[in-house]
C-alpha cells in the first residue's frame, strides 16, 4: 500500500489497511493539524483532500487512500513557508478563534475554490454544511472564502 501525503510517498504494509487514516496522519506522520473532533465524520474538523475531494479521515480506512494523494492543512503552505491565500484570508478576516475547526475549514475552502473560483454565498454555505464551528458564527469564515477567491483570481 502506498499513500502520498503532502507530496511525500509512504509505503505501508497491507495489514494496516483497516486502520483509520487520521491515526496514521497524527501518530505516524505527526500531522496534528488534522483534528479528531467527533470521531464519526460529523464535525468536519479532520477534513483532508484525497485526490482533490474532501474526506473525513476519522472514518476513512487507510486502504481507501492506497495509491492516492492526501493533502492536509500542513500541505497548503508553500515550501518556503508562505501561507496559502486561503490561510492568509482566514487570518485577515478574523475567521479563527479557538482554531480547532480551522484546518477542516481551510481544506473545505480549498476544495470549494479549486472547483468553483467564484462561489455564491449559497454555494459557500452548502460547501461548509458539514463543518461545525462553535466560535465564529460563520460570518468571518464565509468572508474569508470570498476574500481568498478574489485574491486567487488576481494571482492566476
Amino acid at each position: 500500500m502506498v499513500i502520498e501525503v503532502n507530496g511525500i510517498r509512504h509505503a505501508l504494509p497491507d495489514e494496516r489497511g483497516e486502520e483509520r487514516l487520521i491515526d496514521f496522519l497524527r501518530s505516524d506522520l505527526g500531522l496534528h493539524g488534522t483534528k479528531n473532533g467527533c470521531g464519526i465524520g460529523a464535525c468536519g474538523a479532520c477534513t483532508v483532500l484525497i485526490d482533490g475531494k474532501t474526506r473525513r479521515p476519522c472514518v476513512t480506512a487507510l486502504r481507501t487512500a492506497d495509491g492516492k494523494t492526501v493533502l492536509t492543512v500542513e500541505g497548503m503552505e508553500s515550501p518556503d513557508g508562505t501561507l496559502h491565500p486561503i490561510q492568509q484570508a482566514f487570518i485577515d478576516a478574523g475567521a479563527v478563534q479557538c482554531g480547532f475547526c480551522t484546518p477542516g475549514m481551510l481544506i473545505t475552502a480549498l476544495a470549494l475554490l479549486e472547483n468553483n473560483p467564484d462561489p455564491s454565498d449559497d454555494e459557500i454555505a452548502r460547501a461548509f454544511r458539514g463543518n461545525l464551528c462553535r466560535c465564529t458564527g460563520y460570518g468571518q469564515i464565509f468572508q474569508a472564502v470570498r476574500d481568498a477567491a478574489e485574491k486567487m483570481k488576481g494571482s492566476g
